[in-house]
């Protein structure tokens, strides 16, 4: 049986989280879209 690779939390959310997303321009225009079509969640 494969043992699958688990990636850490926080290297996650530091990569893809809301405040990587936040801190660029072209995050807060991602973040704008999702909040247009009405995503239940932003980012992970």
């Amino acid at each position: 049986m494969e043992k699958f690779i688990t990636l850490k939390k926080t290297k996650r959310q530091r990569k893809h989280g809301f405040l990587a997303k936040s801190a660029t321009h072209n995050g807060k225009k991602i973040l704008s879209r999702r909040r247009s079509q009405g995503r239940k969640s932003l980012t992970i």
